[in-house]
């Protein structure tokens, strides 16, 4: 096998290995070693070379899941809430998951995002296979690099729209966090919003705030559950467009639960679950 990158490197020989991690911008080429030879003696052509030459870009896996399943105990004895799970998801990536009430979809996004840990099973999120960590080393990987948007918003009460977002920021111990905080209030369009608390603000603003809130780090995934669930027609529009297109600018992989086809749609993927399995 030879490898060549974007960046025009010299062409070597390679013996490959299974967990051979490439950026996403690295290309593999497979060339049939009579043409390389050719090329050397300066015999090739460009329709034999185009004829045996296959270029395939390499992305990144950002989330893996393997064999997920999640159960609890009820008084019928053990529920299974995700049953045997997997899938992936490459960096970039816009996924949704759909499904009825009760199909598993927010237990599974909290397993992915490592706020709840599965029965059995392995994820490997952002290189670290977080189910072998525990929970303060999770919140660790959480706070640098994940951003989250819930159905409910989850707005500290008594915190002003500047200080909910400033929060994560104060947290993670990263400087200047007013005015990064202030930036992603106006880039969501809520500059005249910026002191005003929860209470006095819409549901559609408290979502604002929230997708503010889960980009001021510049997390490489999002993870949104229900983002429009709580909000009237206009306002899921209106904040449907933003999580797009903030997600888009930041170059954010999005995974997203959601009822809305319309929404799911609009991703690039899209996974059903149905009693906690994938259709």
């Amino acid at each position: 096998m030879f490898l060549s990158s974007n960046e025009g490197q010299d062409w070597f020989s390679l013996t490959p290995y299974p967990a051979l991690k490439l950026s996403p911008r690295t290309t593999m080429v497979l060339v049939d070693v009579s043409i390389v030879s050719a090329e050397f003696t300066g015999t090739i052509t460009d329709s034999k070379m185009a004829e045996f030459t296959k270029r395939q870009i390499v992305k990144e896996l950002i989330l893996e899941v393997k064999n997920i399943t999640k159960e609890v105990n009820s008084p019928e004895g053990a529920l299974t809430i995700v049953k045997d799970v997997n899938l992936s998801i490459e960096s970039g990536e816009l996924v949704s998951l759909v499904g009825p009430s009760g199909s598993g979809k927010t237990t599974l996004l909290a397993i992915m995002a490592g706020l709840d840990l599965p029965s059995t099973g392995s994820v490997s999120l952002l290189g670290s296979e977080i189910t072998l960590l525990d929970e303060d080393q999770r919140a660790q990987i959480r706070g640098l690099d994940v951003g989250f948007v819930f159905q409910s918003f989850h707005l500290m009460p008594k915190l002003s729209a500047l200080d909910n977002v400033m929060l994560p920021l104060e947290i993670s111990g990263i400087d200047e966090a007013q005015s990064k905080a202030e930036e992603a209030l106006i880039s969501v369009g809520l500059e005249k919003r910026v002191h005003h608390f929860p209470t006095q603000l819409s549901g559609g603003e408290k979502q604002r705030v929230a997708i503010a809130r889960a980009m001021v780090n510049k997390p490489k995934i999002l993870f949104a559950d229900e983002p429009t669930g709580n909000l009237d027609t206009k306002s899921s529009s209106a904040i449907t467009d933003l999580l797009f297109s903030v997600n888009d600018l930041l170059e954010t992989t999005l995974v997203l639960v959601t009822h809305d086809l319309a929404l799911a749609e609009k991703c690039s993927k899209v996974y059903e679950l149905s009693e906690g399995e994938l259709l």
